[in-house]
């Protein structure tokens, strides 16, 4: 038994679409050749609906950042090197309201900026 209501009844057609899909590869081809030929016969789409929506431009930047800063982030959890800052001229500095909390936490989620140390400039000397 299953409700009636408009969205009840999507959620089922929706469900039902992902288990077939997983499901019967007969299913799954005739849903690819569906798909294909929607963009054969409507090859201009994308491009007019990008020139007709710019904020969705924007958001699918800003989304394709975060996916690429989260590969980065996975390729360095599984990359072995290390980068030793007790080497580095760099110097950390945690900021924010919550940073006297940290000392009871065992995960930190930040995001880490490191600069290179400038340096001190070498003091100018007259020429003699």
């Amino acid at each position: 038994m299953v409700c009636s209501q408009p969205e009840c009844q999507r959620r089922r057609r929706a469900e039902y679409h992902r288990q077939k899909l997983a499901t019967d590869p007969e299913y799954r081809q005739i849903v690819r050749d569906s798909q294909k030929q929607w963009w054969d016969e409507h090859p201009g789409y994308q491009k007019q609906r990008r020139q007709q929506n710019p904020q969705l431009v924007e958001s699918n930047r800003q989304q394709q950042r975060q996916r690429d800063q989260k590969r980065r982030v996975e390729h360095l959890v599984r990359n072995t090197l290390a980068l030793d800052l007790k080497q580095s001229a760099s110097e950390v500095w945690l900021l924010g309201p919550k940073v006297r909390d940290l000392d009871r936490n065992n995960l930190a989620s930040a995001q880490v900026l490191i600069l290179p140390s400038l340096g001190h400039p070498a003091a100018s000397v007259a020429p003699s």
